[in-house]
């Protein structure tokens, strides 16, 4: 058998950097594994405003790079590497990569959830520029702008009133004629003199020159298609994308329990298997931003700590 970590953590965003950092000052053995880049979903993020003590202009790649620079300082390794299989059971965990084995005593599972997107032309392009998937993040941005929230689930409508306290006009854009959000919330919107709704609606396509100017938005009833164009004023405008996220979880299915693809854990981020943790947007939970996700990381390798002592 090859070397055998005290813990392994699978991913590098926020949480697994924070569980990094945790589990290397206590002097624990520690591999981190990402498959692709460090930071997860905040790389994505222009600028950091609500993170405790962030630096001012703070952006996602930033903050990332002070993380990755404190985990390595506390000792924890790194590998890019894929995983494709894990056995969690018994007193050593094995996890099976695309370029090799590896084994721990505990896993820390951060393997992240993110956004569905609409799946439109110029989506990807004017993510950051127009287009945002985190009202908590980006609203104040949109101060005195019109914006536009793609959904009509709980999350939606209420990210929608939300948004009312910074845009000069919200409107809610939902592909059928009656909203899907429990009805206290749908009548806290109604109430509301700033949001507007689109009914029957899908949004086609968005367009713009380096920031969103305009989005094609189609009727799926009459097959009508309107571009809407950002005021003159303004020059642009925000969409904000809530029609449910994805957990990154397929590699845990039927090995750890779960709900809706979320990992259910305790307070103390304990799975249902022994030694194994998650922590971060995984795990079900009511709020997935950065600060959370790094205090389930500390929490997760504190407890992975203890649980290697006995």
């Amino acid at each position: 058998m090859d070397k055998i970590y005290d813990v392994i953590i699978i991913g590098a965003g926020p949480a697994g950097l924070a569980a990094g950092s945790y589990a290397g000052r206590a002097r624990l053995d520690t591999l981190i594994i990402e498959k692709a880049k460090d930071g997860g979903q905040i790389v994505i993020t222009s600028e950091i405003e609500n993170y405790p003590g962030g630096v001012e202009h703070e952006t996602g790649p930033s903050l990332v790079d002070r993380m990755v620079k404190q985990a390595d300082g506390f000792g924890a390794k790194k590998v890019f590497d894929t995983i494709v299989d894990v056995e969690l059971e018994g007193d050593i965990k094995h996890l099976k990569g695309l370029k090799g084995d590896y084994y721990s005593k505990t896993v820390i599972i951060a393997t992240g959830a993110h956004p569905k997107p609409i799946g439109c032309p110029g989506e990807q392009e004017f993510t950051g520029k127009g287009v945002s998937y985190c009202a908590t993040c980006d609203a104040s941005f949109f101060e005195d702008f019109d914006i536009y929230v793609v959904g009509g689930g709980d999350s939606a409508v209420e990210e929608a009133l939300y948004l009312a306290k910074f845009g000069k006009k919200v409107t809610i854009i939902h592909r059928r004629n009656e909203l899907r959000a429990a009805k206290s919330i749908q009548e806290k919107a109604f109430a509301n003199p700033k949001v507007d709704f689109m009914w029957d609606s899908v949004v086609e396509e968005l367009k713009g020159d380096g920031i969103l100017t305009s989005m094609v938005v189609k009727n799926v009833k009459t097959g009508e298609v309107r571009e809407i164009v950002a005021d003159e004023e303004d020059g642009t405008f925000g969409v904000f994308v809530f029609i449910g996220f994805t957990p990154h979880s397929e590699l845990f299915e039927g090995k750890v329990t779960m709900e809706n693809g979320y990992i259910v854990t305790d307070d103390d981020m304990k799975t249902n298997i022994p030694g194994v943790f998650a922590a971060g947007d995984i795990r079900k939970k009511s709020l997935r931003q950065v600060v959370t996700a790094a205090a389930d990381g500390a929490i997760a390798a504190v407890q992975a700590e203890k649980f290697i002592e006995g």
